[in-house]
């Protein structure tokens, strides 16, 4: 099949677009250092948090888990960490699992893991912030 006219005077750059990736790991690389950033400042909290929890009971504790900005924050940490925890596993399957369907599997896995402990990590967060109790 002859090339056509047009393609003979295009550039190695011009015929390789569109042929590589398909675009979506930008966000990847975005997603990943953003919440990469935003877990600095929240990790240091947490760790803060954690050491003056230590003395403290159940119950102190959920009275600190009450006060609002304690319930965003810790909220925030959880779900922050674990789209740093899904982007940061997906691109291990991704770069070391050769077989797609295995990779596919696991990468639904992921998500799947992530979400799940998002939602379960929240809704426990707001029970105690609400009732005080577990």
């Amino acid at each position: 099949m002859a090339k056509s006219s047009s393609a003979r005077f295009r550039t190695p750059m011009s015929r390789a677009r569109g042929l590589g990736a398909s675009h979506h790991g930008v966000g990847h690389f975005v997603t990943e250092r953003v919440s990469g950033i935003a877990l600095i400042p929240l990790a240091l909290w947490g760790v803060f948090a954690a050491l003056r929890l230590a003395g403290l009971g159940f119950d102190g504790a959920a009275e600190w888990v009450a006060i609002p900005h304690n319930t965003v924050l810790l909220s925030l940490l959880i779900v922050v960490a674990l789209v740093h925890l899904k982007g940061a596993v997906q691109v291990v399957i991704e770069d070391y699992v050769p077989d797609f369907t295995t990779k596919t599997v696991l990468v639904l896995a992921n998500l799947f893991v992530c979400v799940l402990g998002g939602a379960l990590g929240v809704v426990a967060i707001l029970k105690v912030a609400f009732t005080g109790a577990l």
